[in-house]
């Protein structure tokens, strides 16, 4: 069984029963019906048109839970016009539907979850196993959502920059349960970018690839951290490095920056260098003060000070780290690093284990205490 193709063919589906009058709940619905029924049959006799197959058998669901409802009257010319059997509608309605699911509304969390469900076509029992949460919990999640967007009509162009958003949320969650997040989320930013000519989707799609293209490098055999100075460059997807620098650099041709191509660009400055002491860190510096014009995120000025005590020293760092609010996430840790380059390392370890109570994961603590017990043991000598 293809679920690359079943996903792949979501989108259209439900566009097409939605054409065909459909809400978008009770399309959504049945299209799911759907794409359970071709996991079962397929194997055994697949069909010579899969988009077709797949929306004759999502419009007969749709027609059945139709028909049972109060509303039978009402709908009843809908119901009694079933349209002739034959090839599926060529027409695109991705673009239209990443629109829906991201609808400003929506909490981050509903427009994650209807995304994976509508536009990427995974059931809620693997979102649910993706974001560790019970099944019920996800399918109450996605019920509420898709009422919520219920009555929304597309007689206005949708919010680029919330569709993105909610697709780099989606790869920030990585692998977990039996979905790689990841995977989908630079899947379904390919399918964007081939519905829609934008840069700032073209520079997603360069950081997805640029980022993911390190994952092999990120951790050890035994499940730790490895900081990115220290990973073993020979297991980076050069491939994947190779594609998200030419797309990155399509997009810039374009004069029209914006933060993910600017995000991007730090990415590939350090993709291009062969060891951690070639990274061209004035570079990264002058993009990080491009990205803070852009967002002027706390988080973007937490990670420039770091760019700063790189290039300019850590004192130059810590002073840029001064200005900031010590409550970020992860600045007690960035405090701690610049200490240490600065030579400090009583004051650097002391930091490190105040990270490490703070830390969001159990791989983050545990690399922040490791680093605490290395500096209390080198002091020790």
């Amino acid at each position: 069984m293809d679920e690359v193709l079943l996903r792949s063919l979501t989108p259209g589906v439900l566009g097409i029963l939605g054409r065909r009058g459909a809400d978008f709940a009770a399309a959504e619905d049945a299209v799911q019906d759907a794409l359970v029924e071709a996991i079962r049959a397929w194997p055994a006799d697949p069909p010579r048109d899969p988009k077709g197959w797949l929306v004759t058998t999502a419009w007969r669901r749709f027609l059945d839970a139709t028909r049972a409802q109060a509303a039978r009257r009402r709908r009843e010319d809908l119901v009694d016009d079933e349209p002739a059997p034959g090839p599926a509608s060529a027409v695109d309605d991705t673009l239209q539907l990443y629109f829906l699911c991201a609808h400003p509304s929506l909490t981050p969390s509903s427009a994650v979850a209807l995304t994976l469900r509508a536009v990427g076509g995974l059931t809620t029992r693997q979102i649910a196993r993706a974001y560790l949460v019970p099944e019920a919990t996800m399918a109450q999640r996605i019920s509420r959502a898709k009422r919520t967007v219920a009555g929304v009509r597309f007689d206005r162009p949708g919010d680029v920059a919330t569709v993105l958003r909610v697709l780099y949320l989606v790869f920030n969650e990585g692998y977990s349960g039996d979905v790689d997040l990841a995977v989908e989320a630079i899947r379904l930013t390919r399918q964007l970018a081939a519905a829609i000519d934008h840069p700032e989707v073209a520079g997603l799609l360069a950081l997805m690839l640029l980022h993911h293209a390190r994952r092999a490098a990120r951790t050890a055999p035994d499940g730790s951290l490895v900081p990115l100075a220290e990973q073993d460059r020979r297991r980076w997807d050069t491939a994947s490095i190779a594609e998200g620098v030419e797309i990155l650099q399509a997009a810039l041709a374009r004069d029209r920056l914006g933060e993910f191509q600017a995000q991007a660009a730090i990415a590939a400055l350090h993709a291009d260098a062969r060891s951690a002491q070639e990274t061209d860190w004035v570079q990264i510096l002058e993009w990080y003060d491009e990205l803070a014009r852009l967002t002027d995120s706390p988080i973007v000025r937490l990670n420039r000070a770091v760019a700063v005590g790189e290039a300019d020293g850590p004192r130059a760092g810590l002073a840029a780290l001064a200005a900031l609010d010590d409550a970020l996430p992860r600045h007690t840790a960035v405090a701690a690093y610049l200490h240490e380059c600065d030579g400090d390392l009583a004051t650097a370890a002391r930091l490190y284990g105040e990270a490490a109570h703070q830390a969001p994961t159990l791989a983050e603590r545990d690399h922040l205490t490791r680093q605490a017990a290395r500096l209390n043991n080198r002091r020790c000598r």
